[in-house]
């Protein structure tokens, strides 16, 4: 297939933004469980950070080139600091466990939210698993705040790997916390089935955690509960970026008119940054948003996490560093106001070069 893809309104920009960076000192580094880090952000002249809401995220822009996203765990009601962790591992993990200090100063984004939390449920069951706990304590304080009726379990493999485990042991809702480990007796393990089967008629379900928790949490869930009760915040390599069934397919860019052959193998980001057009990504896998585009004709293949079964089906938006299209023969690209065919046999033979602008009659 063929895309014709908005520049006005979304993501796609020509420059990157630097000044909507944020400037932060790392005010504490600190061990908070077996391969675990946390860190405390503050603002770096000693400011007010910008308010952020339970479930949101920042980009941590890193000295290696790297942008990470990592979820704010503390409550939203703090200014002050921004506090968040990291596992130890490749990438962006090095520089934040080997190389980042207390002291230094580097750039975040402002924070943004792809896991909301819905404050006027009736009640709310929080399930985090490892690691995924993070955005998971940031929505139990805010339900804390406000009096909701909520309860949290938080499953690990063990009492090493439970980061946070004495914050949410002397919390203020420490009452509503619930331990599993999958090292513990047998009388303590999470039964996911029991526990959505016993929740309040009207509760909303917020899950966090390794893919395979997720789709167990997931899909018990989905047997009974309305999908607008059901929210999900993955993290890791999920969306399928790329296959051996891949095809090439065109992109025009609705406001200049040029025109882009993707390779099968190669993302819409990958190729349109490779022609001076930035799209904004982060995640690069269909989890976070960032690169969300408008789109004015043609089918997107979605192959992001991001936007809902609804957002889907409307297909005017796509995430381009992960999403392809479906059609194999043309595609409809935006010519003087009106839609027009291209065969992208053609598109490829008059795009020797990318970059080069077509005629779309």
């Amino acid at each position: 297939m063929n895309i014709a893809l908005s520049a006005h309104g979304n993501a796609m920009t020509h420059q990157v933004n630097r000044s909507a960076r944020l400037r932060v000192r790392v005010a504490a580094k600190t061990t908070e469980a077996q391969d675990i880090a946390g860190f405390e952000l503050v603002d770096w002249s000693g400011e007010d950070l910008p308010a952020f809401t339970a479930g949101s995220h920042v980009d941590v822009f890193m000295a290696n080139g790297l942008v990470r996203q990592y979820s704010l765990r503390n409550n939203p009601s703090e200014r002050h600091r921004y506090r968040l962790r990291d596992q130890q591992g490749a990438g962006g993990s090095i520089f934040m466990h080997d190389m980042l200090k207390s002291g230094d100063v580097i750039e975040i984004s402002h924070p943004r939210n792809a896991f909301p939390l819905n404050e006027q449920a009736s009640s709310s069951l929080l399930l985090a698993g490892g690691i995924g706990v993070t955005p998971i304590l940031s929505m139990a304080h805010r339900l804390s705040a406000l009096g909701q009726d909520f309860a949290l379990h938080y499953c690990a493999r063990n009492l090493d790997r439970m980061a946070f485990r004495a914050e949410l042991e002397t919390g203020p809702f420490k009452t509503q916390v619930h331990f599993h480990l999958d090292d513990g007796p047998p009388e303590q393990k999470l039964s996911i089935a029991e526990l959505l089967k016993s929740s309040p008629k009207g509760t909303h379900l917020y899950v966090c955690g390794p893919r395979g928790f997720m789709d167990a949490v997931i899909g018990e869930a989905e047997r009974s509960w309305p999908k607008e009760t059901i929210h999900r915040e993955y993290f890791g390599k999920i969306a399928d970026v790329g296959s051996s069934d891949d095809r090439p397919f065109a992109v025009q860019i609705a406001s200049t008119g040029q025109v882009f052959v993707v390779p099968a193998g190669e993302s819409v980001v990958s190729v349109l940054g490779t022609n001076g057009i930035e799209i904004p990504v982060s995640c690069e896998q269909g989890i976070c948003g960032t690169c969300v585009t408008r789109v004015l004709a043609g089918l997107p293949d979605h192959r992001d996490l991001y936007l809902t079964d609804a957002e889907h089906a409307a297909n005017d938006q796509m995430t381009p560093c992960c999403s392809r299209a479906l059609s194999e023969s043309s595609c409809w690209i935006c010519e003087r106001g009106k839609y027009a065919p291209v065969d992208i046999h053609r598109a490829k033979q008059g795009l020797t070069k990318l970059g080069q602008t077509t005629n779309g009659s």
